[in-house]
């Protein structure tokens, strides 16, 4: 078991000046975990020589080296073209096509090798082994009925589908085609959905009659409805719903098929048995899909990702830090309806050979020992997952890993910080201190990793995603555009210097939006060619250690400015949740008339804790131990729950809301709305009862609440 090495504790300066500029880093450094030797001994990236490679004197011609990974059916002339900043080109004149780099490609040495294990939620319900001959035969099929309906290559076609094996068969098969898919998260409600089918122009909409969530059969057609309304409000008609069945031949909904526009695929299938569509040689900047973020207001942004680009990073990411071979058994616990699930359940894994394991339902259905019965049937050995998984199946069963047989050789965590006490439980309790961790930061706009250490070459150090990832370069920005130099304790802007293969090329039908979003910020030139001169901007708050180690400190809009003093939430979180008895955190903030904003934290205790002024004020006390008197908090809430997103976020705004007695928006896509009366209750009858009722919030103050941490 390897054993952490303990690093310096940097010293607390309350007193320092704190501008717009910077924010406030009074996290302590962390020590390191060493990676075993039999990890780096089979470690597909362990020689030191990878990272000259990648140096920037190589750049872009490094990237080579990920697009080699994949099959071409012409080779490029330009591997990066930048005629037109910051619409950045990779691999131009080359065609491709990812489904045949995901599927056909495999056939001739693994075609009866695994390449999705589906499995069910209700446990008594098998596994099943998808093959990769059988998804040969799936996605051909699918893609013939596709054809029949008249899609063809650029077409939008919008997906809704619930984690099962027909989504990535779906996505599979309009690639084929060249169709550009938009898959929607399924727990996002009809309305959301709607929204993006009239973004992207889609006449297609691919749903599924239902599925099963925390042990219950959830009635999914009933959106398809509640979508094509949506859509039509908006100028946008649906012409055709294709349904796949959870159950061939039986229908698990209430809702209603309407004659002539919806269908149920399994019987369109039954006229093209046997089918083989050929793979649409596209070009390498064609889309391959779009991925809408998650924003809460506002029009949602269509992230439009590339062909040859997002297949070259992703398989190349995956290789060389998820560590995949062809003979291992990865399993992704995140949804394909999120970036981390295109690219590291689907388009990822599949590019290598590997076998990808797609789980239905909730993680802690039946009980908490669920995922690790899952990794010890199926001889799981990478497993990926986010820290609100984590911290949930720490607070629900902290001791289930230890009662079954599971082995990890690596972990991945991914979506947001991982606190360094969340951290130090997956890697003792998780990973049995025989596992590495590789702690990712990306975003849905990067495609794959950007900051995240090489398994075998890095340490691990809990709190920081690593060093920059192969082929990026990373800049901390002040707001004068200055760089802020590793090792000084002050945190910034975090953006990336140059442009990546995964980068995606604009935000649908926004093109001004994209380059005033993510560009404009550093940029002083707009007429420039030069790509120097288009700095990404991440919207990241960060700060560089010494070990040049990055540490992610949340949105840049997420941070809580307490009398100029800029404070980053996660800091404030992990404070909290290195409290004993806390298993979640989130902190919001509140308006004051004489400090700006002031701090209120909300959270959730462990199994069998009952809440108490002593955990309130250790929790206090912890925060003005590790940040200073300047973040204590107003008000600590104990609470029974925090409102989440059915993927398991917690949904800050509402809690910002509830705080600052300001509307809480719609709370429908809620995994748990119920909570939200139940949280209003408490806490506005608590402030009432304190005589703290805040002043009437003006217009600006109303929408920086009800968008807070928002993206």
């Amino acid at each position: 078991m390897a054993e952490e090495v303990q690093g310096q504790t940097a010293e607390d300066n309350d007193s320092a000046e704190s501008s717009e500029a910077t924010i406030a880093v009074h996290w302590r450094e962390e020590g390191v975990f060493l990676p075993p030797p039999k990890f780096i001994g089979q470690a597909n990236a362990s020689d030191p020589a990878i990272l000259d490679r990648f140096a920037e004197e190589n750049f872009p011609e490094c990237f080579r080296e990920y697009a080699d990974l994949l099959d071409w059916d012409e080779y490029w002339h330009t591997t990066l073209d930048t005629s037109n900043p910051p619409f950045w080109r990779w691999f131009t004149g080359g065609k491709l096509n990812a489904s045949y780099n995901c599927v056909d490609r495999h056939l001739a040495k693994h075609k009866n090798k695994a390449a999705i294990i589906f499995v069910p939620e209700p446990e008594d319900e098998p596994h099943v082994a998808i093959t990769y001959q059988e998804l040969y035969r799936q996605v051909n099929e699918f893609a013939a009925v596709l054809q029949a309906a008249g899609v063809t290559a650029g077409d939008r076609i919008t997906l809704h589908m619930p984690m099962v094996p027909e989504l990535p068969v779906t996505m599979l098969a309009c690639a084929r085609l060249g169709a550009i898919h938009s898959q929607v998260f399924g727990g996002f409600s009809g309305a959301a959905c709607g929204h993006r089918i009239a973004d992207s122009g889609s006449k297609i909409l691919i749903t599924m009659d239902s599925y099963y969530r925390s042990g219950a059969v959830q009635d999914h057609k009933v959106k398809a409805d509640e979508a094509i309304a949506a859509a039509r409000k908006e100028d946008q008609e649906v012409e055709k719903v294709l349904v796949w069945r959870r159950f061939p031949g039986q229908y698990s909904s209430e809702t209603p098929m309407v004659e002539g526009r919806d269908f149920f695929v399994d019987e369109l299938l039954a006229d093209h048995r046997g089918a083989v569509v050929a793979p649409v040689s596209m070009p390498s900047e064609a889309p391959l899909f779009l991925m809408y973020t998650s924003g809460t207001t506002g029009r949602p942004k269509g992230c439009q990702h590339s062909t040859g680009g997002y297949m070259s990073y992703v398989a190349g990411t995956s290789k060389f830090y998820q560590d995949i071979h062809p003979d291992d058994t990865y399993w992704c616990m995140a949804d394909i309806g999120w970036i981390t699930g295109h690219s590291y359940i689907v388009y990822g894994p599949l590019s290598l050979g590997t076998t990808t394991v797609i789980y239905e339902g909730t993680p802690n259905y039946p009980d908490a020992g669920r995922p690790w019965r899952i990794a010890e049937r199926l001889g799981v050995n990478i497993f990926h997952t986010s820290p609100t998984a984590i911290r949930m199946l720490r607070k629900v069963g902290p001791d289930e890993p230890a009662k079954y047989d599971f082995k990890f050789k690596h972990m991945t965590t991914v979506g947001e910080p991982i606190e360094p006490e969340v951290y130090r439980w997956f890697y003792n309790s998780v990973g049995k201190g025989q596992a590495v961790i590789v702690d990712t930061y990306w975003q849905t706009e990067t495609g794959g990793f950007i900051g995240t250490g090489l398994p075998g070459l890095n340490p691990m150090k809990p709190g920081s995603c690593g060093p920059a990832a192969l082929g990026i370069y990373f800049d901390i920005k002040d707001e004068d555009g200055e760089s802020i130099p590793k090792g000084s304790g002050k945190a910034g802007n975090i953006c990336v210097r140059n442009p990546w293969p995964g980068i995606f090329e604009t935000i649908w039908g926004q093109p001004d939006r994209f380059v005033s979003t993510y560009f404009a910020k550093y940029n002083k030139d707009p007429d420039s060619k030069d790509w120097h001169d288009w700095p990404y901007f991440a919207g990241d708050g960060a700060v560089q250690a010494e070990d040049g180690y990055y540490r992610i400190l949340g949105r840049v809009d997420d941070v809580i400015n307490v009398a100029g003093h800029r404070l980053g939430t996660k800091e404030l979180e992990s404070s909290a949740l290195g409290v004993e008895e806390v298993a979640e955190a989130a902190a919001v903030p509140v308006i004051d008339d004489v400090r700006g904003r002031a701090v209120e934290m909300y959270i959730a205790l462990k199994p069998g804790v009952e809440a108490s002024p002593e955990i309130e004020a250790k929790v206090k006390k912890a925060i003005e131990t590790d940040i200073g008197k300047i973040a204590r908090p107003q008000n600590i809430w104990i609470v029974p729950d925090m409102p989440k997103t059915r993927s398991g976020k917690i949904m800050r705004r509402v809690i910002a809301a509830t705080s600052n007695f300001a509307d809480v928006g719609d709370i429908t896509t809620l995994a748990n709305p119920e909570i939200v009366e139940q949280i209003r209750h408490q806490v506005q009858n608590a402030k009432h009862a304190k005589g703290e009722v805040p002043r009437e919030l003006t217009e600006a103050e109303e929408a920086e609440i009800t968008s807070f941490g928002s993206e």
